[in-house]
């Protein structure tokens, strides 16, 4: 049995399962039953571990166990698989997350929360800026600072820009008005982006950003994120954002945002 190498990586990212495993479940399908020994042999796995990969995949769904001398192994169905994966996907991530979070409050998260304030101590103010990659990344490393303002939140960016952070921060921005956080983002008027700011204007005071293409954010005035490239010319993967923290620039840049936010129009 011959499968490229490209098809086995596809199939281990889409089921999640390790070379061993995909190696093993594709020599079975091409069999539709045999042994542990055989399977070893096609998948060119090492028979002292082809029953504990074997064990794995019964468990994950993907082959059944015939009872008998030798054992043996039968394939199912891959429409059957792909349904059972996905219950078995949900069933593993709703315990991951439910352990998650058993860790609020509890003794493991309290020693992790002494040894980061035992550590930032020791880490100069000047320490305190990081380079982010690629867009998904930018964007949850605002949503972390975001959800940590205390007075005030400022996001300039471009019409495509502003819908898109709102799908992934509109949570946040619901929290923060709570807690009377003021939220102003200033953004490029497109169709889309007006359409949002009429859902949105109980959260925040939008306003129309007219021949400037700028992208960035500040927190309180004194966390800034700013993004280097012009994100309709750049794939998002390759999308890079620069944050620091700093009172002098975040104050600074802060001041120069008021001075043109009063110019600006209403969103319509």
């Amino acid at each position: 049995m011959i499968v490229k190498d490209e098809f086995l990586s596809r199939l281990r990212q889409l089921f999640g399962l390790n070379l061993y495993e995909v190696k093993i479940w594709t020599a079975l399908l091409s069999r539709g039953v045999s042994t542990a020994g055989e399977l070893s042999d096609i998948g060119n796995v090492p028979r002292s571990r082809a029953y504990d990969v074997l064990e794995s995949l019964e468990k994950k769904g993907f082959v059944t166990m015939k009872l008998g001398k030798p054992i043996k192994y039968l394939a199912v169905e891959p429409d059957e698989v792909v349904d059972r994966v996905k219950k078995y996907m949900f069933r593993h991530t709703q315990d991951k997350i439910k352990t998650l979070g058993g860790l609020k409050g509890g003794d493991v998260l309290g020693e992790l929360e002494f040894l980061y304030k035992q550590g930032i101590q020791f880490v100069e103010p000047t320490d305190l800026s990081g380079a982010i990659r690629g867009r998904p990344n930018i964007y949850t490393h605002l949503e972390t600072i975001i959800k940590n303002a205390e007075k005030s939140v400022v996001i300039v960016t471009t019409g495509k820009g502003f819908v898109r952070k709102i799908e992934t921060l509109k949570p946040e921005l619901e929290k923060l008005k709570k807690k009377n956080v003021d939220i102003k983002i200033a953004a490029g008027a497109d169709k889309e982006a007006s359409k949002i700011a009429k859902e949105i204007g109980k959260l925040a005071d939008v306003r129309m950003l007219d021949n400037i293409n700028a992208r960035f954010a500040i927190i309180d005035g004194k966390d800034v994120m700013f993004m280097l490239m012009d994100d309709e010319k750049v794939h998002p993967s390759y999308d890079v954002g620069v944050w620091v923290r700093t009172d002098y620039f975040g104050g600074a840049l802060q001041q120069m945002f008021d001075s043109v936010w009063s110019g600006l129009k209403p969103m319509k």
